[in-house]
């Protein structure tokens, strides 16, 4: 028996424990293994974020509605203003004219009188600043002025929000909207309504006009006349704030994407699914918001800015709240005195209504109708 071999070792050292592989009796099962991989899969699951939830496409976004927000707040300040400053409260105000008597001494403010430059210079040639404003950023901005598709849907925009302009304020199939709501109400202008009837023209009348009124030397008594001021500096500054907006937030990427859109099958996605492929695949350099902006955007902004203080200075200083307080006085003078008072009450209000009904159709829903969004497309896409 010396010859035999010895038998293997049945022990083994500790090292030698620690690197050998693990018994097969302590080794999991395949079945508590899957098990293990399942229930760790389940747990990162229900830890990930939640799904964003998408906004409406036929309401405005958050980011919009901030913006938005700022008028009303601005007509509320100045309403407010008008009515605790004593100078304000205490200025003659001349309730025909709808403003503050317009003498240098007795105004409470240079913002006060008609006649400031801000006022003949930039409100009453709104529009003409909106509009060069636009046409300098879109043909100098390389993000829009290289793409021609963008080019000329920023023009149709353009198109539409001026069309809305000229109703309103100055034709609509004969009288501006202005004008023709102001009659609807039962307004009329006072002086020429006396020659009508003492000549027994009664046809003349229905085609007045503010300005005809004017010349004529009579003045609107009566119906709701929808603040023209109110609604030029709204429409004009928020028209500004969308095409340059967007465009500026998308190239400095300052601003994640909030507008979504109806597709035609249906579904709602975000906006960027309809932007164009060439874009997606630049990979331009992250700008800052100045550098982004340009010297088109800086012009917009600054008439942007103006429109807002010239907007404050309307709510202050012009048809303002402020008269609702005077009805006390009103209502015991004669009956065109006390329309008067009694119907400019709410300019301000209808006249921001009237302005947003316009960016409404402009630039809310082409989102959720894909075929107007074919032809006024979205502003930085």
């Amino acid at each position: 028996m010396a010859d035999d071999q010895p038998p293997s070792r049945r022990y083994k050292s500790p090292s030698d424990l620690s690197r050998s592989p693990p018994s097969s009796s302590s080794s999991p099962s395949p079945t508590t293994r899957h098990a293990r991989i399942t229930a760790t899969s389940t747990t990162h699951s229900s830890s990930s974020q939640p799904q964003r939830r998408r906004n409406p496409p036929y309401l405005p976004t958050p980011a919009e509605l901030a913006l938005l927000a700022i008028y009303p707040s601005l007509l509320t300040f100045g309403a407010l203003f008008s009515l605790l400053s004593p100078e304000t409260r205490n200025a003659p105000y001349d309730h025909a004219r709808q403003a503050h008597v317009q003498d240098y001494a007795l105004a409470p403010s240079y913002f006060a009188r008609k006649d400031n430059l801000f006022n003949v210079v930039f409100v009453k040639r709104g529009w003409a600043w909106v509009t060069a404003a636009f046409w300098v950023f879109v043909l100098t901005h390389p993000t829009v002025k290289h793409n021609g598709r963008r080019l000329a849907r920023a023009a149709v925009r353009w198109g539409v929000v001026t069309v809305w302009w000229v109703f309103v304020t100055q034709w609509f199939f004969g009288p501006a909207i202005i004008d023709r709501g102001f009659r609807w109400s039962g307004g009329k202008c006072e002086v020429v309504e006396e020659q009508v009837f003492g000549q027994g023209e009664g046809g003349v009348r229905e085609v007045v006009t503010a300005a005809a009124c004017r010349a004529s030397g009579g003045s609107w008594r009566g119906g709701h006349d929808i603040s023209g001021h109110v609604f030029l500096l709204v429409l004009g500054s928020f028209f500004l704030v969308q095409e340059v907006g967007w465009v500026v937030a998308r190239r400095a990427r300052r601003l994640r994407e909030e507008r979504c859109v109806v597709m035609p099958d249906g579904a709602v996605k975000g906006a960027g699914v309809v932007a164009d492929r060439g874009e997606r695949q630049e990979g331009e350099a992250v700008l800052t918001v100045m550098d982004a902006l340009g010297l088109g955007g800086r012009l917009a902004a600054a008439v942007v800015g103006l429109c807002g203080w010239m907007l404050l200075m309307t709510a202050i200083y012009f048809h303002t709240w402020f008269e609702k307080v005077s009805q006390t006085r009103c209502l015991k003078k004669v009956s065109p005195v006390r329309e008067t008072c009694a119907n400019v009450t709410t300019r301000q209000l209808t006249g921001l209504l009237v302005a947003l009904a316009g960016l409404y159709v402009t630039y809310i829903l082409p989102r959720w109708i894909p075929a107007m969004r074919e032809i006024v497309g979205l502003p930085g896409i």
